[in-house]
């Protein structure tokens, strides 16, 4: 028996290659419809079947939610109706949930005072260390406790593959796997579980891809700004008649942005640094089934829920204490926190925000849940976070602060594109065991963010726009 070289190998390849070259698709993907369509051949001779009935309900369905016509506006209905459940659900329980947070809080910082503890003992373990915590609980476990067994619920139903059906293309063009388009989706929730769901990627280089990039949906961490922002700086810059619908519209957009950053951001991974054969990705479509509401309970609570809040709870107990130490530190007469904003406030200005908003940042790496409480601190030199009582005396406090319409605009932005959180950068570096792509992972995102608001911030000072 002889065997080819590999220079023989290559040339025969080749020739393939240019033979097949006028079949729609990559010849792995010729390879793969021939073998699927072959097997089907066999099957039809060895078995026999009944015709599925036009009348069958779950072909019917799936007529309609994979429909190229009706397909993404259902999916996209789907996802904001899930999340207008969760943001309007979560407002109620989240305020009682922080005051009585906060009523624990004066019941330590009394216990620290019957024991005769130093000030600044209380003030960063009660004031800065737990008020952070507070925050963080009560920002982020109301949505969490309803945005995921909704997310799940979906799921166990069977309507995932279909959503990984519909965008499969997209990430074909972009060079990714099909299944990032459920990882993405699980980043909705949290980012750090939209991480650890790429294990379902089997390509080690596709996986890789959608680590990377989950990052640009944004969390339920970044909702609350989102939401507030587009609330008291954008929606009321519009008549009356419209305001109302379009704080929702440009989250929506800004959300679009942050899946559109996902499908540019992929494709350049997998032309560049990245490079690679595309992997197969055959997708079955599961029948639609009866959800199993126990297990989706305990898996969006148990496994999801209280996992990720455990984990930002660790990351986020450091960042109140350094809140708190950098309101009640002084240089010179002024805070350090004030000290640090000054320094930040020209690179601020270029991409339309200031040096406070990228000091909260940089504060809020542990958590993205405190950004808005940390810039709310800093504007009101207070000693402690702090939370104003309507929106309107949050509008009057930023406006007087130099807030505009174009730095509401580029901190939404900057929110949705920025690096990830403490708890994410973790679960990446476990994830992928490499300390290079987990600086990455922050790097590519920052950079991102940086260069978009840049050129909105300058676009819309030529038009005018202050």
């Amino acid at each position: 028996m002889v065997t080819p070289t590999e220079t023989e190998l290559k040339e025969l390849f080749e020739k393939v290659e240019v033979v097949a070259s006028p079949i729609r698709g990559s010849l792995h993907d010729y390879i793969v419809s021939s073998i699927y369509a072959d097997a089907e051949a066999i099957a039809s001779k060895a078995v026999s079947k009944a015709e599925v009935s036009e009348s069958d309900l779950g072909a019917r369905i799936d007529r309609i939610l994979t429909s190229r016509t009706l397909g993404f506006p259902i999916m996209i209905a789907l996802l904001m109706a899930i999340l207008w459940i969760t943001i309007e659900g979560a407002n109620i329980p989240s305020q009682i949930l922080m005051a009585g947070l906060l009523w624990l809080e004066d019941q330590f910082a009394l216990l620290f005072r019957w024991f005769g503890a130093p000030a600044w003992l209380e003030g960063v373990l009660v004031h800065g260390t737990y008020r952070g915590l507070a925050w963080v609980v009560s920002v982020m476990l109301p949505p969490m406790a309803i945005f995921f067994p909704l997310f799940t619920l979906l799921e166990d139903v069977g309507y995932l593959a279909r959503v990984a059906f519909n965008i499969d293309r997209f990430f074909e063009w972009a060079g990714a796997h099909g299944k990032q388009g459920i990882t993405m989706t699980m980043g909705f929730g949290c980012n750090a579980a939209g991480v650890t769901s790429c294990r379902s990627i089997g390509s080690p280089r596709e996986r890789l891809i959608a680590i990377l990039t989950n990052n640009f949906v944004p969390c339920n961490g970044r909702w609350p700004l989102l939401i507030l922002i587009a609330t008291i700086f954008v929606a009321p810059t519009f008549p009356l008649a419209i305001s109302s619908v379009i704080a929702p519209f440009i989250i929506v957009i800004m959300t679009l942005i942050g899946v559109l950053a996902t499908f540019i951001v992929s494709a350049l991974l997998s032309r560049t640094i990245l490079r690679g054969e595309p992997s197969f990705f055959v997708l079955e479509m599961p029948s639609y089934r009866r959800p199993q509401v126990l297990r989706v309970l305990y898996t969006s609570f148990i496994d999801r829920t209280i996992r990720v809040l455990y984990r930002a709870v660790v990351w986020a107990a450091p960042a109140g204490a350094v809140t708190w130490i950098l309101g009640n530190t002084y240089i010179s007469g002024e805070t350090l926190m004030a000290y640090l904003a000054d320094i930040l406030s020209p690179i601020g200005l270029l991409i339309g925000l200031d040096g406070v908003v990228l000091l909260a940042f940089i504060i809020a790496i542990p958590a993205n849940e405190i950004i808005i409480p940390t810039i709310i601190m800093s504007y009101m030199g207070t000693s402690m976070i702090t939370e104003l009582e309507s929106m309107f005396e949050l509008r009057v406090l930023f406006a007087a602060q130099g807030f505009t319409f174009v730095t509401a605009i580029c901190l939404m932005l900057f929110s949705v594109l920025h690096y990830p959180c403490a708890t994410t950068t973790h679960t990446i570096l476990r994830e992928t065991r490499s300390v290079k792509w987990t600086l990455l992972s922050n790097l590519i995102p920052l950079a991102v963010a940086f260069t978009v608001c840049f050129v909105v911030a300058q676009s819309l000072y030529a038009l005018g726009f202050s």
